[in-house]
């Protein structure tokens, strides 16, 4: 059966003319039918645009929230690191302060004497520190990763002069520097006429005199060589001290220590007496570079 047609009358009003517009009636409806169904497409698309800007906030949230857990975790190791590095530095600035006796006595010591102690440490050198991502797919890999890697070279520059600080105070430590017994100096280093003979002579070390018994102590840290009668010294004891360094404390009338014993400088390791070859109580003294005695006075405190 044919569709109905309708016939649509169009007027001039001012020139009278008249227009037909005839149409079927499916066509009618279609185009109706399109007219209203713009206001719900227009509805429907605005409505799959804000869930679309929606999906994105929620993603571009989480992305933030992985970036801020990232900048955590970056700040939380850097801050460590920082700590650890302020710690270090506290601790070699609290070692690297040298009692000024004892830096007297290194200050005297022969130039190979402290070359062979100190050895080298490598200059800081922050050129070092290489572009890393320590938080791979984060903009905490960039920044974050360059402080981290600088952090972590000056950390291992900070060691190598904590490592030259260690030895430095292992070297001040091995330096005689302290007097060894309280008393007066009655002969000094070098040239001198023998108290029982009158002839010149040279004499290896000091002369102390002390009351009979008076505690003589070892002016270094090191390890007790021997502790024995020793000729001419009579009782007598010779500590090693290390880097070639060494002592020795005759005429004594007892000893307090034994072979192979650990010392510290101030600590007692005899008595003051007249045994051996002596004319009163006394302490000779003297100081050893790889075995030549040195002028004691060079490296005592006044």
């Amino acid at each position: 059966m044919a569709s109905p047609r309708y016939t649509i009358l169009i007027s001039n009003r001012d020139t009278g003319s008249v227009r037909r517009l005839t149409v079927s009636r499916r066509p009618a409806l279609a185009v109706i039918a399109g007219v209203m169904a713009i206001p719900v497409l227009i509805g429907l698309g605005a409505r799959w645009s804000a869930r679309a800007d929606i999906e994105a906030l929620q993603t571009n949230a989480e992305t933030l929230q992985l970036e801020n857990d990232s900048f955590r975790v970056a700040t939380g190791v850097l801050s460590t690191q920082i700590t650890e590095l302020q710690s270090a530095m506290v601790d070699i600035g609290q070692q690297a302060q040298l009692d000024p006796a004892a830096k007297h006595a290194m200050d005297n010591l022969p130039a190979f004497v402290r070359s062979r102690a100190m050895g080298g440490a490598p200059a800081v050198d922050p050129s070092l520190a290489r572009v890393a991502t320590s938080v791979p797919g984060t903009a905490a890999g960039g920044t974050f990763g360059i402080l981290h890697d600088l952090l972590g070279v000056l950390g291992s520059q900070l060691e190598s002069v904590k490592a030259g600080v260690e030895r430095q105070q292992a070297l001040a430590s091995a330096t005689p520097s302290i007097w060894p017994i309280v008393g007066w100096l009655s002969s000094t280093f070098g040239a001198r006429s023998d108290p029982f003979t009158g002839a010149p002579e040279y004499h290896p070390g000091l002369d102390i005199s002390a009351d009979y018994g008076a505690p003589v102590r070892a002016t270094a840290d090191g390890t007790i060589e021997t502790a024995a009668w020793s000729g001419n010294y009579g009782k007598a004891v010779v500590i090693k001290h290390g880097y070639g360094i060494s002592t020795r404390y005759g005429h004594l009338s007892r000893l307090a220590v034994s072979d192979g014993q650990a010392v510290h400088r101030g600590d007692v390791v005899g008595y003051a007496g007249a045994t051996g070859r002596a004319t009163s109580t006394h302490l000779h003294y003297e100081i050893l570079l790889n075995g030549r005695p040195v002028d004691p006075l060079r490296m005592l405190s006044k």
